[in-house]
């Protein structure tokens, strides 16, 4: 008698689309963001993995760390409401959220 082939687990299945914390857009892939900064952490005696923390797509992180130091970040924006609240953040959320999210973006 023939053995019979175990079914094959590739490719592996898609994974389902997540959701940006900041702006919302369903992506296939997030990055973690530290709303405190770990190393602005560390320097108040927290563990990095303590820190609070955020699901946001590539573009969005990138564009939050270039427009903002470590010290802002900790000192002004250490949670999600206050960075929506920020005019540049929010002019980029509203830009960003008319792309898609296969399209490749450049974050200057």
């Amino acid at each position: 008698m023939a053995r019979r082939r175990a079914d094959s687990a590739w490719p592996p299945p898609p994974r389902a689309p997540q959701r940006c914390a900041l702006c919302e857009r369903e992506v296939p892939q997030l990055t973690e963001h530290h709303l405190l900064p770990r190393s602005q952490g560390r320097r108040q005696g927290l563990k990095a993995t303590e820190l609070p923390t955020a699901l946001l797509c590539a573009p969005c992180h990138k564009f939050l760390h270039r427009t903002f130091t470590n010290a802002e970040l900790a000192r002004d924006y250490a949670d999600l409401d206050a960075l929506r609240a920020h005019e540049d953040v929010a002019r980029f959320v509203a830009w960003i959220r008319k792309q898609p999210a296969t399209k490749a973006v450049r974050v200057r």
